[in-house]
């Protein structure tokens, strides 16, 4: 995959300095072809890489039942609840997501006690 900075190079040696293709091939040590491409779009290359799913996707539905009923639940006990068997940091992370939409003015504060004096 051609990096940014190369790009950059090229096209700066095809239109400012008005070297030709096959001198910026010898030059750089890259195929025509790239040095073709280079010249002929106007963006920088990108990467796409398709999103995978996670190990997590399929207990997720579980995992908002349970958080719906108990907002505060630890994340240690939904993985005994959901029969998680792999990491737990992924499992957290994705907790960690969803949890504060579970939660109310309730959950938040803790507790309904007013609170009293040090």
């Amino acid at each position: 995959m051609l990096k940014v900075e190369d790009w950059a190079e090229i096209r700066r040696l095809y239109r400012a300095e008005g070297s030709s293709i096959n001198e910026i091939v010898r030059r750089l040590g890259v195929s025509r072809n790239t040095v073709r491409a280079a010249v002929r779009f106007d963006s920088p290359p990108e990467f796409k890489r398709q999103p995978r799913p996670s190990s997590v996707d399929p207990f997720e539905g579980e995992i908002r039942r349970l958080l719906s009923e108990h907002p505060r639940m630890p994340t240690t006990v939904i993985a005994e609840r959901i029969g998680w068997q792999r990491g737990m940091t992924i499992l957290k992370g994705r907790v960690r997501e969803l949890r504060p939409s579970f939660r109310t003015a309730r959950s938040i504060t803790g507790s309904c006690r007013a609170s009293r004096p040090l």
